[in-house]
């Protein structure tokens, strides 16, 4: 067969837009890919930002939450030791009318000395422990010295004499104690 050249012709236009012609599918299935990557990019910052948003609205609502809570805190927090001191209250009253004469003088101190415990037991629930001082040795730390007395039965820089009793809260100094130390003889 012999070919005519108008066929030849025909036949290499063909050929000819064939190659251009995969080259075109090839760039638009790659620019469909470009763009499914665009559009799934742009779905997950849309989720990023969503929850970006959700996750800030959360935490400002936690935030406002916590000074809520510090505020009732500062504002309430004393109430279960307030409430003790308030039952102690009460027994002082009951202290306070009773008439005291020389039959009932012994019973009445009695009385205030369990008041007294009663004090110092509802201050250790609350975490409030005192601190022996006498005979021991002075702490600037813990004491605060009020003056100095010549003494014998009491070694040098001890606690002679206290006039106010110190105290912790938990692991730190609540009051100094108030206390006179001891001194050599001259």
């Amino acid at each position: 067969m012999v070919e005519r050249p108008e066929e030849n012709m025909e036949n290499q236009e063909a050929v000819e837009e064939q190659g251009p012609a995969e080259e075109v599918v090839e760039a638009k299935e790659s620019e469909e890919q470009e763009d499914n990557e665009l559009e799934n990019l742009k779905k997950d910052l849309e989720q990023a930002q969503k929850d970006y948003l959700y996750l800030r609205a959360d935490f400002d609502n936690y935030r406002k939450k916590m000074i809520e809570e510090r505020s009732q805190w500062k504002k309430y927090g004393a109430e279960a030791v307030l409430r003790e001191i308030l039952g102690i209250v009460d027994n002082f009253d009951l202290a306070l009318q009773t008439e005291i004469t020389p039959e009932n003088l012994d019973s009445f101190a009695q009385g205030v000395k369990m008041i007294r415990q009663e004090i110092s037991t509802s201050l250790e629930r609350a975490g409030v422990n005192e601190i022996t001082s006498l005979g021991e040795a002075f702490d600037p730390n813990l004491h605060e010295a009020l003056g100095a007395e010549e003494s014998e039965e009491v070694k040098d820089g001890h606690i002679l004499r206290e006039f106010k009793k110190a105290f912790k809260l938990h692991d730190r100094l609540l009051r100094p104690g108030q206390v006179i130390v001891a001194k050599k003889p001259s």
